[in-house]
């Protein structure tokens, strides 16, 4: 008997090991296959929709020129002597609807703007770098009525189109 059993010892080891082989397989496969289904679906999920990574990779809408009409006409009082600024504002935006909802606070923002314009000394405006100051001034002046009315800046920047000092 210890012949017989030796016999059939070596081929049921020899099943059984290749048995556990083939589910060990089995398992590996298909956990494989969960793996990359998961992954496949998961990177599909996650990627964002055309216009937003147009938005993040840096893509401006076309601009947007909008004038400012009429033109602000300030006048100073310098050393004694009456002196007169005229400047055409265009407002540049990249979005019509927004560009439209803040058309509705136009009077608030011209209001701002010629308080503004008449609170600056008239010697600074004679320069280059106090002109530059000034449009910086009356873009943010501009942009924080747009922040606070509609919660977006709107306007990119202002322009000077037309700057007489005289």
């Amino acid at each position: 008997m210890a012949k017989s059993d030796d016999v059939k010892d070596p081929a049921s080891k020899g099943k059984l090991k290749l048995i556990i082989v083939l589910v060990v397989a089995l398992l590996l496969a298909v956990g494989l296959s969960v793996g990359a289904t998961w992954f496949f679906m998961h990177k599909a999920e996650s990627k964002p929709d055309p216009a937003a990574e147009a938005a993040q990779a840096g893509v401006k809408h076309p601009a947007i020129f909008e004038a400012m009409t009429p033109a602000f006409v300030v006048n100073f009082n310098s050393n004694g002597r009456q002196r007169y600024m005229q400047v055409s504002i265009t407002m540049l935006a990249r979005n019509q609807p927004d560009l439209e909802a803040l058309k509705v606070h136009m009077p608030v923002i011209r209001n701002n703007l010629v308080m503004m314009f008449a609170g600056i000394p008239f010697e600074s405006l004679a320069t280059p770098i106090g002109q530059e100051m000034l449009r910086q001034k009356a873009t943010a002046s501009v942009q924080e009525v747009a922040q606070k009315e509609l919660g977006k800046t709107v306007i990119e920047q202002l322009l000077f189109t037309n700057f007489v000092l005289q």
